[in-house]
C-alpha cells in the first residue's frame, strides 16, 4: 500500500524541480575553486536600490546538488523586487579520510571556509557585479541544508574562541530566514534527517560532538539577530521537529525566533514558485529587508 505522505512529498519535489533553470545576470567568484562563485539577479521591480538576499542552496550538503535547482526560486525573489546573490560552495563527496563509501554530506571544514569567504566577500562583489543592491540591507535566506548555513552565517560572531571563522562583532544582517532548516543536530541525528547527513558534514561519529560547537546553529545562540523560520507541518525530509527544537534553544538562551508552520505543506514547495509557500516566504524576508 502506497503511502500519502510519500506521495505528497514526490508530487512536490516533482513541481518544485519541473522549473527551467534561469540563468543569472551576473557571475563573480569569491575564491579559485570552480565552485567558489556567486551568481546575481537584478531586482525586476525598478528599485534604484533593493534589499540584498542572500541565497543558500540545500541539497543534504552533498555534492549532486547544487545550486542551480534553486535558480528559478532565486528568479522569484528577484521578480518581487530583490536583489539576490546565489552562492556556490564545497560540498561533500566520497573522501578516503571520511571514510564513507557513498555520498558524504559537505566537507570539513571547506565547507565552513567557503560560506564564511563568500558572505564576507559579498558587499563588495555585489557592488561591482550588481550595483542595484543594497548590501546595508541584506537578508540571508537557505533551504534544508542551507538553512543551517544560513543561521551559521548570521551566528559567526559567537562562535568558541579561536574559531577561523569567528568574526569579532555581529555580521551586517536584516535578519535571517531559514526554511526547513537543519537548525538542530541532535534532533536531526534523532529523527535521521537525510540518512545521517549532519554526523557526516562533521567528519562522522568520531569528530561529531568536538565539531558540533563550531557547526550547529542551535549551539551558537543567542545571536541578536533577527531570525525567522518556515516550516512545512507535513515535511517528511526535515520534519518540523527540528525547527521547533532550534526555538526552544534560542528561548533557553533568552532570543524569540519566529516560526512559521504551514500546514498541509511539505519540504520543497518552500522554493517552489508555483506554490503558495513560495510566497509566505517571500513575504517573510520582505518585513525583514524593507
Amino acid at each position: 500500500m502506497s503511502d500519502p505522505g510519500v506521495e505528497r512529498d514526490a508530487a512536490e519535489a516533482e513541481s518544485a524541480f519541473s522549473h527551467p533553470a534561469v540563468a543569472p545576470d551576473a557571475t563573480a567568484a569569491y575564491g579559485g575553486h570552480p565552485d567558489q562563485v556567486v551568481d546575481f539577479y537584478a531586482p525586476r521591480g525598478g528599485e534604484e536600490r533593493a534589499p540584498l538576499v542572500v541565497v543558500l542552496h540545500g541539497g543534504a550538503w552533498r555534492a549532486p546538488y547544487d545550486r542551480q535547482h534553486v535558480t528559478p526560486f532565486a528568479d522569484f525573489l528577484a521578480r518581487q523586487g530583490f536583489a539576490v546573490a546565489n552562492v556556490e560552495y564545497r560540498r561533500g563527496s566520497s573522501l578516503p579520510h571520511q571514510g564513507a563509501a557513498g555520498p558524504v554530506a559537505g566537507r570539513w571544514p571547506e565547507t565552513f571556509d567557503d560560506v564564511a569567504a563568500a558572505m564576507d566577500a559579498l558587499p563588495a562583489l555585489a557592488a561591482e557585479a550588481l550595483p542595484q543592491a543594497d548590501p546595508r540591507r541584506t537578508v540571508v535566506t537557505g533551504h534544508s541544508a542551507g538553512g543551517q548555513l544560513a543561521l551559521w552565517a548570521a551566528a559567526r560572531h559567537v562562535l568558541p574562541e579561536g574559531s577561523p571563522w569567528r568574526l569579532p562583532a555581529p555580521p551586517p544582517l536584516r535578519g535571517v530566514v531559514a526554511l526547513a532548516p537543519i537548525a538542530d543536530f541532535l534532533m536531526a541525528g534523532e529523527l535521521d534527517v537525510c540518512s545521517g547527513a549532519a554526523v557526516q558534514l562533521l567528519g562522522g561519529e568520531e569528530e561529531f560532538e568536538a565539531r558540533r560547537v563550531f557547526a550547529d546553529p542551535a549551539t551558537l545562540l543567542p545571536t541578536g539577530i533577527a531570525t525567522a523560520l518556515v516550516q512545512g507541518r507535513t515535511d517528511i525530509t526535515v520534519p518540523y521537529q527540528v525547527a521547533e527544537a532550534y526555538v526552544d534553544a534560542a528561548a533557553k538562551a533568552g532570543e524569540t525566533v519566529g516560526l512559521t508552520l504551514l500546514d498541509d505543506v511539505g519540504h520543497f514547495p518552500l522554493i517552489d514558485p508555483a506554490a503558495d509557500a513560495c510566497a509566505v516566504v517571500a513575504e517573510e524576508i520582505a518585513q525583514l529587508a524593507w
